[in-house]
């Protein structure tokens, strides 16, 4: 490696140790610091490169036509991914829209009701309802909303929360694999490789249904002892249970909020028949919500999650210090040479590392920093770009399961049972955790070979 490879691997190493060490530090910081070393040392100083800055922030992509009605050819890009910032942004407004006019606590106390209240039915609703909601919505939404509600059940019907808490993270995690727009990781490797969001239903959606349908087997034998131990101690009491109805506030905002929700979802199915890129329609989804909630605008763009677009801009700033400087190129040969381009190999290798990787450290920085190594392993011959996406969604969506800080449904899920009462150890955690991911993950490596190799 030169010095200038060596330079901005250890800006970005620094930047991701960060990350993982400074919990009580927004992710944005470290990312931010990272992404200022990496435009002055590296580019300006080392390079002596101001068009490698201009290069990497990318600022004039988004004036592009093509940038928001690409047609069937997306509008090829280095550096900073504003396909994906722009479409996240919107989609928080539009969740921010539903959770105003209380639909995500209306479906899970209907769910409730629809299973009678019963602890093992809760469980496994709650995991569809988990991974279905995740295909469309951000997975911290999703469990927000699931854990809250779950918490709420279980003082009502006397369980321990933890097992389901645990079984919708991993649902959550598995459910945003099925999609595009289910996981950050996902738009990150549609939005660089100009994937549709039937592309991913077509390729890992199949594959995601089965790996749930392992997941709530085993979540099922793993807890169904002590969840039915708990319920029969809450004796015959009468309960009064909380009424999904009571959960919406005006219902004509509340239909207006769903047909919005099922619009965009429209959108994002037909955005390559249609022509649009998910940029405009997040855009699209922020401007419905805004004008369907007029009197709540300010309040809901105050809600969004500006820190969280922030360090995506970063990381993507020091994924360009890598890429610029020929790190991950490197990188990819290094994996075609070990593997000696056979695909069946590269793909398992892919899934694996991704599923590894993704449940130490956040599966968002690790998707974006192997964008462009996948890139350069397709130049070589016998690669599959495709079959190599999957296997880094798959890997890098169901891998997060593996531990309490891999992915951010599982440090929202746990942060909200310990802020409740009921704290999720790192050791209670991987004992379910880490046996369960590794069995999915199989099973997503089997199936991988079998549909795509």
């Amino acid at each position: 490696m030169s010095i200038i490879q060596i330079v901005a691997v250890s800006i970005f190493m620094a930047m991701f140790i960060a990350i993982i060490v400074l919990t009580k530090v927004h992710r944005c910081i470290p990312a931010l610091i990272g992404a200022g070393l990496t435009v002055f040392v590296v580019f300006l100083v080392m390079m002596r490169s101001p068009a490698t800055v201009m290069k990497v922030l990318n600022f004039g992509e988004m004036f592009h036509v093509r940038f928001w009605l690409p047609g069937h050819q997306p509008l090829a890009s280095q550096g900073v991914n504003w396909q994906t910032i722009v479409f996240i942004f919107g989609m928080m407004v539009m969740i921010e829209g539903l959770n105003k006019v209380g639909f995500f606590r209306w479906l899970c106390l209907t769910v409730a009701k629809m299973v009678h209240y019963q602890v093992i039915p809760i469980l496994i609703s709650f995991m569809l309802l988990s991974a279905f909601l995740a295909m469309f919505v951000d997975s911290i939404t999703v469990m927000l909303f699931l854990a809250t509600v779950t918490i709420e059940l279980a003082k009502l019907l006397k369980f321990d929360p933890i097992p389901l808490i645990m079984a919708e993270i991993f649902a959550a995690n598995t459910g945003g694999s099925a999609t595009m727009s289910g996981d950050p990781p996902n738009i990150i490797i549609g939005t660089n490789f100009g994937f549709s969001f039937m592309d991913f239903v077509k390729n890992t959606g199949l594959i995601a249904w089965a790996a749930l349908i392992l997941y709530i087997v085993i979540i099922y034998f793993m807890f169904r002892k002590s969840l039915r131990q708990e319920r029969s101690a809450s004796g015959d009491a009468p309960i009064q249970y909380p009424e999904a109805r009571e959960a919406i506030g005006k219902p004509h905002l509340f239909a207006i909020q769903i047909a919005v929700f099922l619009a965009v979802i429209g959108l994002l199915v037909t955005h390559k028949e249609t022509g649009l890129s998910v940029a405009a329609i997040g855009i699209i989804a922020a401007l419905l919500t805004l004008i369907s909630l007029a009197g709540h605008s300010v309040q809901l763009l105050k809600k969004v999650d500006y820190l969280t677009l922030i360090f995506f801009f970063g990381l993507f700033v020091c994924v360009g210090g890598l890429e610029m400087t020929g790190v991950l190129e490197s990188l990819a040969r290094f994996i075609g040479h070990v593997s000696k381009g056979n695909l069946v190999v590269v793909a398992s290798v892919i899934l694996w590392i991704s599923a590894f990787a993704s449940s130490i450290v956040d599966n968002i920085p690790f998707a974006a920093t192997m964008c462009p190594v996948l890139a350069g392993l397709y130049r070589m011959p016998g690669m599959d770009l495709k079959t190599m996406s999957w296997a880094l969604a798959l890997g890098t969506d169901i891998g997060g399961n593996g531990t309490p800080i891999g992915a951010s449904a599982n440090v929202v899920g746990t942060a909200i049972a310990e802020r409740e009462g009921y704290p999720v150890s790192w050791g209670r955690y991987c004992k379910y955790a880490y046996q369960a991911m590794m069995l999915v993950v199989l099973l997503c490596n089997v199936l991988l070979i079998l549909f795509h190799t």
